[in-house]
């Protein structure tokens, strides 16, 4: 099993189908996609694995009104710091998944999910900064 960090997170963009995963270093600033998982059962393995010291999630944000998914995503995020007892950043992600289309133009083995997912912990290190 390979050495983890003290401060590795684990980022999530939250879908109803599937949800995309990506893991990354704040000393760094980088994040790299995992692949996308369907529910708490895989994450559970996740958090077992790498064993983050927090969790981010990216919020679906509107310019104006609330986003559908908005509401489905905040208890998602509550779900995730209930059950795993990790402290759970909640991160705009508004044009996360326009961002991770342009990147994987020709590239058909990653999922947008969780290069999505790559961009918003991205974001929350550079906010973190």
């Amino acid at each position: 099993m390979p050495e983890r960090a003290a401060r590795t997170v684990l980022a999530f963009d939250f879908g109803l189908k599937r949800i995309g995963v990506a893991v990354g270093e704040p000393e760094l600033a980088t994040a790299h996609p995992l692949p996308v998982i369907a529910g708490f059962a895989e994450i559970e393995k996740l958090v077992a694995e790498w064993r983050p010291a927090r969790l981010v999630v990216g919020l679906p944000v509107r310019e104006h009104g609330v986003h559908p998914l908005a509401r489905r995503v905040e208890r998602f995020a509550r779900r995730l710091e209930g059950r795993f007892k990790l402290p759970v950043a909640r991160v705009d992600e508004r044009f996360t998944s326009v961002e991770a289309e342009s990147r994987l133009r020709g590239i058909k083995h990653k999922s947008i999910d969780s290069v999505a997912a790559q961009l918003i912990l991205e974001q929350y290190f550079h906010e973190a900064a």
